[in-house]
């Protein structure tokens, strides 16, 4: 009987042993186990507490430009109004995919309630896109959103139909170089050109579409024209009629580089071009080139000359629409789109259905851009 007594201490000795073992082992995954694999998986999102702030990542496509500025504004209204907090960050510029990668990266890390992404290129984040899903992070696009993105790893977009947008330039523009598209010919044809800041993002591509796809339906309907129509200056839009012969030609501008100087010479080159009739800056970057290359060429475009058109605001496109320089612009409701990036992205973080936001576009000219309406769109 003693000997089975003795034995029995030893053998609740040796299981305390084998418990403080266990919970050493849970605490540091990575001392103990024989297998290779030590990273522990990661944890899902906190679900927001009642009354608690909902935590947003906000991952805008850089600062360079005051539409950024503008989002930003929108999405910390809605932080107020919402009970969020948000975080509001990008790359330097919206050429840096990497820059934004990594961003989208430590916002995960964070584990937030919710991430709003504008992305740079899908691609390039479809790895993290999946650990947000597997971590329960909802993601929500806006601006151009996470086009092409796997099914199941966004919720919703809030964001501006960019081709039926820039299709309202083409449709103002056009009625004032009607006459002189259909009086050109093959021997003396006429030239539109597009200042396009990039052919990557979904937003520019869609602006720069949905321009080129309208001017070409409006122009075609010219009985000299038809078919001889020609789009040229980048692959990506080409539509594969030779300049030579073609009755209008499309000309797409893309700078090298996301610089003052690359956007001016591309938009310069343009304006030196004597068929050119009709432009357009498929952004607030494209519509400043245009500006500043007729500043420094002396004044090609305005009333009776080049027509002008431009996309988002800025203060330089603001007093150029004024003083009639451009002929009027399409904005975007950039406080919008922020705002209702980050409502989506609280909804989707209580579990609440979300869907689709279109935030829509206004085009403005010298006739009411200093309306009450149109001034609370616009930015400087």
């Amino acid at each position: 009987m003693h000997l089975i007594l003795q034995l029995s201490k030893k053998m609740k000795k040796r299981m305390k042993g084998l418990l403080s073992a266990a919970l050493v082992c849970g605490l540091f995954l990575t001392a103990c186990g024989g297998g290779t694999n030590t990273e522990a998986p990661a944890d899902d999102a906190a679900k927001p507490a009642e009354g608690e702030p909902i935590v947003v990542e906000v991952l805008a496509k850089g600062f360079q430009h005051q539409f950024w500025k503008a989002v930003n504004q929108g999405a910390d209204n809605a932080a107020k109004d919402l009970n969020a907090t948000i975080t509001f960050q990008g790359p330097p510029n919206e050429t840096a995919i990497q820059d934004q990668v990594q961003m989208l990266a430590n916002a995960i890390n964070k584990k937030p309630n919710a991430i709003a992404f504008a992305a740079l290129d899908t691609t390039a984040s479809l790895d993290l896109l999946a650990q947000a899903k597997s971590a329960n992070i909802p993601v929500v696009g806006f601006d151009s959103g996470v086009p092409g993105a796997p099914e199941g790893t966004t919720a919703a977009t809030a964001s501006t139909d960019n081709e039926a947008a820039a299709a309202i330039a083409a449709e103002k523009m056009y009625p004032e170089i009607k006459a002189k598209v259909e009086a050109a010919t093959a021997e003396a044809p006429v030239r539109i050109g597009v200042v396009s800041q990039e052919v990557n993002s979904a937003s520019l591509v869609g602006r720069t579409k949905g321009f080129i796809d309208k001017m070409t339906e409006l122009a075609k309907a010219a009985p000299n024209v038809g078919e001889k129509l020609a789009i040229v200056g980048n692959d990506k839009f080409a539509n594969g009629v030779a300049e030579n012969g073609a009755v209008v030609i499309i000309d797409l501008a893309v700078p090298a580089k996301v610089t003052d100087a690359d956007g001016q010479t591309q938009a310069q080159t343009l304006l030196n071009k004597a068929d050119l009739v009709g432009i357009f800056g498929s952004n607030e970057f494209g519509a400043k080139s245009i500006i500043n290359a007729d500043n420094a060429v002396g004044g090609k475009v305005g009333e009776g000359k080049v027509i002008a058109v431009g996309f988002d605001s800025g203060a330089l496109q603001i007093d150029a629409v004024k003083k009639g320089q451009l002929f009027g612009s399409v904005t975007q409701d950039p406080i919008q789109i922020g705002y209702k990036a980050v409502e989506l992205a609280v909804k989707a973080a209580k579990g609440e259905p979300v869907a689709d936001v279109d935030t829509g576009a206004v085009w403005y000219d010298s006739s009411n851009v200093e309306s009450e309406d149109v001034k609370a769109l616009l930015y400087e």
